[in-house]
Parts: structure tokens; sequence; C-alpha cells
């Protein structure tokens, strides 16, 4: 039961005091010395700040894993991480230098300092990580959204009434553990034969313009993929003028993880020129124009990530946001939250916007939190950052979309099941009468359910 508290008259002056439950301490950033990596020992500071050497020293497998490593980390690690590419890894590896820096940055690399790192966990995941008694819910699917199913062109997802989301190319700089579009983004793996885009380009984006023509009503357009870092700059700049011819165009959205994973790519000169000319004409046509980028650990943040972040600001975007994703083992704490939202907000210049709980794609339970655990973060954190950088922690349920955690309508917490209501049609519920009168239900991991609910998901597992 909570303790009402009578609102005191005066505190005593020698009334000690008990301490906050988070206590804040400004950490600036740095960047970590990637010479401390046997691979690297000779790699040079204009090497490093290069987009294209980034490029060309991703990770892409075990060999050049262990290139990079030495013989820092045990055989145990390569043998784990094998097995789990051989039969549960939903994305191929690829990894940034840039990223691989942020893991063990300040410590002495050993192979159990790597296994507890946040960024390993949800960039190089291991078969030990995953669990065995539920690696995937009973409901759990490749494109647990169904923005395939929404699609209204090639690529081209018309989820809520006034906006629309791009999906420019299915690739990235990096490849992340939990991506919510793992049936379309990156190379197959044995556990996933991933859908390809048919369309050359060029034709994919003239139909998405098309469509936009025909449907006045869409006034925001995410620009995404995959990553729009990897759609070659004169590309994704005609495609950007293009929308920005459209009068009935009134938010762009970029979405970026490379800002964060691959900084150095908008950092190069003539992105930064093209990025000028897309902010000033989106600026003369009073269009709001930000860069979504996705970082899911303070540890990430270092002076090249806010170094991109404040030249896009400078050069015109209006805003640059965070939409991170909430994953056991990796940001799942109050603490963990709370340093990354002012490293964000404070450090880097990039603002705190979502906070989504990892959605229910295969082999993902073990990063999964239930929906309790997201209520009681945004309860926890509450209070300590600026109200305009307090971020929103949502649901984003399939058939509804994004919720904040506490919208939800009824919540059965024994067997892990919250119910969610919508306020409007998606593009292929035109027709029907009673999609604003159901409940849609939500899924929380099974392991995290009390004995009794478990035991009601075993004995229903195959119904």
């Amino acid at each position: 039961m909570t303790q009402t508290i009578p609102h005191p008259r005066h505190v005593p002056a020698a009334t000690p005091t008990a301490g906050q439950p988070y206590e804040y301490h400004r950490r600036p950033l740095v960047e970590p010395d990637w010479t401390r990596f046997p691979g690297w020992r000779h790699v040079t500071r204009d090497q490093w700040e290069s987009a294209q050497w980034q490029r060309v020293n991703c990770v892409k497998n075990i060999k050049q894993l262990r290139a990079v490593f030495g013989d820092l980390i045990d055989e145990t690690f390569y043998a784990d991480l094998e097995a789990d590419q051989l039969a549960l890894a939903t994305m191929s590896m690829l990894v940034p230098p840039q990223m691989i820096n942020t893991m063990v940055p300040f410590a002495t690399l050993t192979t159990e300092a790597l296994l507890a790192d946040p960024i390993r966990r949800y960039m190089i995941p291991v078969a030990s990580d995953r669990r065995t008694d539920w690696p995937s819910h009973p409901y759990a699917s490749r494109d647990s959204l169904h923005e395939h199913d929404m699609w209204v062109a090639e690529g081209l997802t018309h989820r809520y009434p006034t906006k629309v989301l791009a999906e420019l190319l299915s690739t990235c700089p990096q490849y992340c553990g939990h991506c919510t579009r793992m049936d379309l983004v990156g190379n197959s793996t044995p556990a996933v034969d991933k859908l390809k885009l048919t369309l050359k380009p060029v034709d994919r984006y003239d139909a998405h313009i098309a469509y936009l023509k025909a449907h006045p009503g869409v006034r925001d357009v995410v620009v995404s993929g995959g990553d729009v870092a990897n759609v070659p700059w004169r590309n994704l700049e005609s495609y950007l003028m293009r929308l920005l011819e459209l009068e009935t165009v009134r938010d762009i959205r970029l979405a970026t993880k490379a800002l964060m994973g691959l900084p150095q790519h908008w950092l190069q000169p003539d992105v930064v020129e093209g990025l000028e000319r897309v902010a000033r004409t989106a600026a003369r046509r009073g269009v709001n124009l930000a860069i979504h980028t996705h970082v899911n650990h303070a540890q990430s943040l270092t002076p090249l990530v806010a170094k991109a972040a404040q030249t896009a600001l400078d050069v015109g975007v209006r805003d640059v946001r965070n939409q991170g994703v909430l994953m056991r083992g990796v940001n799942a704490t109050t603490p963990e939250l709370l340093d990354l939202c002012f490293a964000l907000q404070g450090e880097a210049g990039i603002l705190p916007y979502y906070f989504y709980m990892c959605d229910m794609i295969p082999n993902a339970e073990h990063w999964r939190v239930p929906v309790w655990h997201a209520q009681q973060l945004q309860h926890d954190i509450m209070g300590y950052l600026p109200g305009y950088a307090t971020p929103r922690i949502v649901c984003d349920v399939p058939f509804v979309g994004k919720r904040w955690v506490h919208m939800l309508t009824d919540y059965d917490r024994e067997r892990g099941i919250s119910y969610w209501t919508k306020n409007y049609r998606t593009s292929i519920e035109s027709a029907d009468l009673e999609a604003l009168n159901k409940r849609y239900a939500y899924y929380d991991p099974i392991d995290t359910l009390p004995a009794d609910g478990q035991q009601w998901w075993h004995d229903h597992r195959n119904d």
C-alpha cells in the first residue's frame, strides 16, 4: 500500500537527507582509444575519421572480429557467436569500427567484460544470450508491426492517417540484432530468408511521390529503410527535394542510426553541403526537417557523434532526436536510461524522444521487457530531466501503433496480456467498421510472468 505523506510545515535544518534514487553526475563525452585493439594499433586519426575507412573496415564475420580483438578474447566467445549465427540470429553481422570502439571503452578488454557489455549484447549477440525456454514468444512474427501488409507502394507503409514510412532501401551501415524490420533489412541468415525489394530505386521513388500526390491528407514522411546513410547522397537529396515540392508535406524525418554508428558519414563535406541545401529549402517552405537517430546506451555517445549532431543543427536541420529501444541487459534500468538521456540532451545535443519496447520478433525474448516494467521506468525517470527532454516510453502495438505505456485499457498481469484501443484506421482497415471498437492484444515475455502465468502458456503453447 502506498503511504500517504502529509505536507510538512517545515523541514528542520538538522534533518539528515536520505539521498535521491538517482544521483546526476555530468560525464563529458570521450572518444575511446581505438588503438587499444590489436587490429587497429596503427590506425591514424585521419583514417578513423574517414567514412570510407570506417565502411571498408566494418566487421562482417568472425574472422574479421578476431583480427580486431587479437588474442584478447577466448575462443569460447567465437564458438558462442558462431552457434548464434548458424541457428538463431535474425540479422547478419555488420558493425562499424566506431561502434566496436564503444564496447568496453575504458577497461581491460576480456571475454567476461565483452560478454557483459551493453553495446555488444545487441550488436553482436551470442547464443548464450538468448533464452532456451522461450526464445520466441508464441505470437512473435518476422513483420511484427505488419508494415509490409500496409504497403501502398513498394517500401511505402501507410499506417497512420497523416503519416507514411518510406523505406528507400533495405541496407544499413550497421545491423542491430533486435531490428524490427528483420524480415526485409540486411542479408538473409539461416534463421530468416529475407524479403527483397524488386523495383529499381528510381521506380520505387516515383511510386512514393505518385501516392503522396494522390493522397493530400498525408503531411508527414519518415524517410527510412534500412538507413538513409546508405542512399547515395545525390539520390537522397533528389528524393527529399521532390518531397519538398509537394505542398501537402509539412514534416520530413530522416531516420539514421548511422548518426551514432557512423558519424563520419554525416561529417563528409558533400553530405553536409547537401543537407544544408535541403534544410534551407525546407525552411523556406516552412517544412519541419528533423533527423531521428537510434542510440541505446550512453557508451555509444562520443565527441564525433556530438559533432555530427551539431553539424546537422548548424546547417539548418530543426531537430536531432533519439528513438531508442528498451532492452534487458542494455538500458532497461533507471540509472542506465537517465545516464543515456543526460548524455544525449546535455552532451550530444540530441533530444531524447521515444523509447520503444522491443518488438515481438523471433528470438528476441531475452531483450524484451514486460509492460509493467516499462511503466515503472516511465515513472522513475520523471522529474530528473527537463520536461522537453523527458522521453516517452511507448509500446508499438500490432495493428494499433505507438501508445504510451500507461494507455492500455486492461492488463492481465498473470498471463502477461495487455489490451489496447485505437482512434484511427490503418490503410488495410478502411472498410472495417469495427476497427475502432476492438481491443488489440500485446504480450509480455513469458519468463517475466508469475509461475501460474508461465504454466498457462506452457499448457497452451500448441493452441
